[in-house]
């Protein structure tokens, strides 16, 4: 019998151990058995019921948390295909719901991206056949198919509506890191899932942007479910002052778990985004960061999953997943059902306050002017300047920056007290944008200003 340690929102391979059972005289069914024992020794969790009368997989399911559950050999196969990134299926990432299946992720390109299906939704029905209740691996025997084939699957939106969409199973992988060099040198990285090569991933992204000139950085943990815990001790090892991993409570011991130290390191003021859908190792990371000051957190409260799963093969070599601990990070703050709180918390999308922040980082001398929000005008942005100036701008001394991407093409005139900047295209309602004006010695703008501006929806 063997444990894989996981933390993830649906579930990731860690490391293997060995388990020891004993095989008492009873006349229960051996898997039944072995379950007993296992989570005699390990769950950590409420039981809600009486565990040694149960007589049936299911009623001992029943009675754990909802992370806890049974894999036949087949389907633990199944679902780690489809959780090593390269499956078929209809190309979502998912975790159990009270209502259904929750969708965390659509992957692009996939049968679900062409189907118009939405993060936040839920699935709700598969051909006709309802799920509320039902686990991830359930959903998922239903959902992967053969290429090519379809299926019918029921959605619950954010709105309360609900709609049908027919979706065509196609091969796909999980893109796991991308990156880019945003406007002012500020290095993008998204992660997707903490796979186990995550953290090599995210280095070389790292280290290929600071070599095109990356100066501050923002990585990306949004709709990120997890995945294996080493590469959450890897991630926290590439942040100078982060010395510890997470703090694991177990059943029956304690532990802090260190940080992996790397030889290639984010900067002090790395900025973390972070919203619901982040979970686990996500949180893992988040946590660990935060408290040790090690990054700067935006976005909104995490999912709130601060236990670990382990997996035992049974003796038919089927699985029983079960939760064998809980994680916080140093500060010993609870995770769990709670989330990790950002430092900086946004009501848009966090990239726009953690690039506007890491842009005007690089000009401490400039001067805010206040935000304009709910500009209705999207061929234009009026700014009133302190000083009369001159109609002649120089090329360069005005920038129209779209937050989360790069400069955008504008003109710039002034009249009277007034800065005029017109965009070559017109601006749109889902993004959000910093004007830079930067002093000019042979004019009166002797002082650099700078704008965030929010466009009306």
């Amino acid at each position: 019998m063997k444990k894989l340690i996981w933390s993830f929102v649906f579930v990731l391979s860690f490391f293997l151990l060995p388990f020891a059972t004993t095989h008492a005289a009873s006349n229960e069914p051996q898997l039944v058995k072995e379950m007993k024992e296992i989570i005699r020794n390990t769950y950590v969790g409420t039981i809600n019921g009486d565990l040694e009368n149960a007589t049936s997989i299911k009623e001992i399911i029943d009675m754990l948390d909802p992370y806890s559950t049974y894999f036949t050999k087949k389907e633990f196969e199944d679902y780690m295909n489809s959780i090593n990134l390269s499956t078929i299926g209809i190309g979502v990432v998912i975790e159990e719901h009270e209502d259904g299946i929750h969708i965390l992720q659509v992957i692009e390109g996939s049968g679900a991206f062409e189907a118009g299906v939405q993060a936040g939704d839920i699935i709700i029905g598969i051909n006709g056949e309802t799920i509320a209740g039902r686990s991830t691996q359930e959903a998922s025997s239903l959902l992967i198919g053969d290429e090519g084939t379809k299926v019918n699957v029921t959605l619950k939106h954010s709105n309360e509506t609900t709609s049908i969409k027919t979706i065509t199973r196609k091969q796909f992988t999980l893109p796991n890191v991308h990156s880019e060099l945003l406007f002012g040198n500020v290095g993008y990285i998204a992660m997707s899932s903490f796979s186990e090569d995550g953290a090599q991933l995210v280095k070389k992204a790292l280290t290929d942007l600071k070599q095109l000139g990356a100066k501050s950085f923002i990585l990306d943990l949004q709709n990120n479910g997890g995945g294996y815990v080493t590469t959450a001790e890897e991630m926290t090892g590439l942040f100078p002052s982060a010395k510890v991993a997470y703090l694991l409570e177990e059943a029956h011991d304690s532990y802090t778990i260190p940080a992996v130290q790397q030889d290639t390191k984010f900067p002090a003021n790395t900025r973390i985004l972070v919203n619901r859908y982040s979970a686990s190792a996500s949180e893992m990371l988040s946590a660990s960061l935060k408290d040790q000051k090690a990054a700067i957190l935006y976005g909104e409260t995490t999912y709130g999953k601060g236990a670990m799963q382990g997996f035992y093969t049974l003796h038919d070599g089927s699985y029983l997943k079960l939760t064998v601990g809980r994680f916080t990070g140093p500060a010993r703050q609870t995770i769990h059902e709670v989330g990790v709180k950002p430092n900086i918390q946004t009501t848009t999308a966090p990239i726009f306050q953690a690039h506007f922040d890491a842009i005007k980082e690089q000009y401490p001398k400039y001067k805010k002017l206040s935000t304009v929000k709910n500009v209705a005008n999207k061929e234009k942005i009026t700014v009133k300047v302190s000083l009369p100036v001159s109609s002649q701008i120089a090329k360069g001394r005005v920038q129209l920056v779209a937050l989360g991407a790069n400069e955008v093409s504008a003109t710039a005139k002034v009249e009277g007290q007034t800065l005029i900047v017109t965009p070559t295209k017109p601006l749109s309602p889902d993004q959000e944008y910093m004007l830079l004006i930067h002093p000019n010695t042979h004019s009166k703008v002797q002082k650099g200003y700078y704008q965030h501006i929010k466009i009306n929806k």
